[in-house]
């Protein structure tokens, strides 16, 4: 309860840290005493000590960054300590969550043993402390749901998560063309499917305009959107679309909140969890506007388990990534990746990432080996540091960091002990949750879907039109009958149907296939048992079956 009424903004006032003098005797290379590490200065945030203390500097901070290490060798701490600091500073944070683990920034910390006697190691007077926090959950369980609209995602990045090749994802890009030439919105998973039964109906036509199509593609792309429907994706796709200045908001007292995306169980679904972080950098991307280089970021994000985003990506999508991380800088947003390896990152992406901090690696086969060499030739070398094999020897908490500094250059490597964070370390409870979700500054805006009138709904009320215009035709097959002559035209050629009549007729084969599923089930249970819906749905489509073929 105390840890409660201390995140709702400001009920109570946390504790201020003291601030030691701004870093400028670090960059004249003073001695580490010259420096008090202490806590946070104005202009840089105080990450470790080691013969130097190591200060990641705010105005810096855009310009990427990587944490690396194997697992269990401190990786999460490391990125909770940049997430207090850049919290402290005002810059609000997104960062995954993948175990749980990071949610205790959200809750006072607990002064343990070992966090005061590494922080006495420091000259730090360990002060708990707690961070403002919003819980993000594509699923809606453990937070607030997290929506996209099926036009905001777009053929490629759909197509990255459907894994889907050229000639499909060709298939796919006339599908959105389509649709914005019919003026059909699409939202959610049922409008992309709806429009794609269209362009498999008309086939024929559509191939005439924008090339070749075929209905085997399309039950391709189908079978694939089933996929992505098992895996969760259909509560993903729909409204009320997220809001990215959810995301940059600050709290009574100033600080950036720190938005956490759970991602235990997004994590199961792979190729979601890549496209949905690529995603948000992209509207980021376009929405932001230029700042050149602020003296602070104006968000910060932090993509664990990068190595997923980069996975077996065509040239197409890497060009994408490559992209929005080399421009974003001049957005004031700073991306920093944490994966097990640097060379799970593109060597492209990888030149944009200045800031890096390296945890242990594990060198017991030759390509062990052969990856810590490579890590170790990422850093800017120290005299005075075997890098390659310090790698080898860090142990828990310890680190290797290169920041950048004056004129954005990287700073020589450096070993390093990483500061204790402030927050509690390890995750928290349901019921802990559930206090932080209740308190939250956007509860309500994105808890309920909506349903909004789009290609699905249009493409409905189309054939309802023109049905209650055939009323009268002598039953439901009559009317069938009525409305496949009215809008099929019997007397028209295959070829030369109206638009209005290619869209009505998709619809209508669907409609048609629905009442011949309910008479065969009612006629079914009429009969009895399996046989009877056997007969039913046999004679039913034989009634019906001459209807569908034109």
């Amino acid at each position: 309860m105390r840890a409660t009424l201390l995140y709702r903004e400001g009920q109570k006032k946390r504790p201020k840290p003291t601030k030691p003098p701004r870093a400028a005797a670090k960059a004249s290379g003073a001695p580490a005493t010259a420096v008090p590490a202490s806590a946070d200065t104005d202009k840089a945030i105080f990450i470790g000590k080691g013969e130097q203390p190591a200060f990641l500097t705010l105005g810096l901070a855009n310009r990427h960054g990587l944490v690396t290490g194997a697992t269990g060798t401190g990786k999460t701490v490391t990125l909770q300590v940049m997430a207090e600091g850049f919290a402290r500073a005002g810059v609000p944070v997104f960062a995954a969550d993948i175990k749980g683990d990071l949610s205790g920034i959200s809750e006072i910390g607990e002064a343990k043993d070992f966090i005061l006697s590494r922080a006495k190691d420091m000259g730090l007077a360990f002060q708990p402390d707690q961070f403002s926090t919003v819980f993000w959950d594509v699923f809606g369980e453990q937070g607030h749901p997290v929506r996209a609209t099926v036009s905001e995602m777009g053929p490629l990045l759909l197509s990255r998560m459907m894994d889907l090749n050229d000639v499909q994802e060709g298939v796919l890009n006339i599908a959105f063309r389509v649709a914005d030439e019919q003026g059909l919105l699409l939202l959610d998973m049922k409008d992309l499917r709806a429009i794609l039964a269209f362009i498999a109906e008309n086939a024929d036509q559509l191939t005439i305009q924008y090339g070749n199509v075929s209905k085997q593609t399309v039950g391709t792309i189908q079978r694939q959107l089933l996929v992505l429907e098992n895996q969760g994706a259909e509560k993903f796709f729909g409204e009320p679309a997220l809001q990215l200045k959810d995301f940059m908001r600050t709290d009574s007292s100033g600080r950036g909140f720190v938005n956490i995306l759970v991602a235990d169980k997004l994590m199961q679904s792979p190729r979601l969890y890549a496209t949905f972080l690529l995603w948000l950098l992209s509207e980021l991307f376009e929405e932001l506007p230029e700042v050149g280089d602020p003296d602070k970021p104006k968000l910060v994000f932090f993509f664990d388990e990068a190595h997923l985003l980069f996975n077996d990506a065509p040239k197409a999508l890497m060009d994408k990534i490559e992209q929005v991380v080399r421009l974003i800088r001049s957005k004031g947003v700073g991306v920093y990746f944490v994966t097990q390896n640097p060379i799970d990152v593109p060597d492209r992406v990888l030149a944009q990432l200045g800031n890096r901090v390296q945890h242990a690696l594990r060198a017991f086969t030759p390509r062990d080996q052969k990856a810590v060499q490579a890590a170790a030739q990422t850093f800017r070398p120290n005299p005075q540091l075997n890098t390659a094999q310090v790698i080898t020897e860090l142990g828990k908490g310890e680190a290797l960091v290169s920041f950048l500094e004056g004129n954005g250059t990287p700073a020589m490597v450096e070993r390093v002990m990483i500061r204790p964070p402030s927050a509690r370390i390890g995750p928290i409870t349901p019921e802990e949750r559930k206090a932080i979700i209740a308190a939250s500054p956007v509860k309500g805006k994105y808890d309920t879907a909506v349903d909004s009138e789009s290609a699905y709904e249009i493409l409905q009320k189309r054939v309802n039109a023109t049905a209650a215009e055939a009323e009268g035709g002598g039953g439901v097959l009559g009317q069938v009958g009525s409305i496949v002559g009215s809008i099929f035209g019997t007397n028209t050629p295959r070829g030369k149907l109206s638009t209005g009549q290619v869209i009505a007729r998709s619809v209508t084969r669907s409609v048609t296939n629905k009442v011949a599923g309910d008479v065969a089930a009612n006629l079914g249970k009429s009969l009895g048992g399996s046989l009877g819906g056997s007969v039913g749905r046999s004679i039913v489509r034989n009634v019906l079956g001459s209807l569908l073929r034109r």
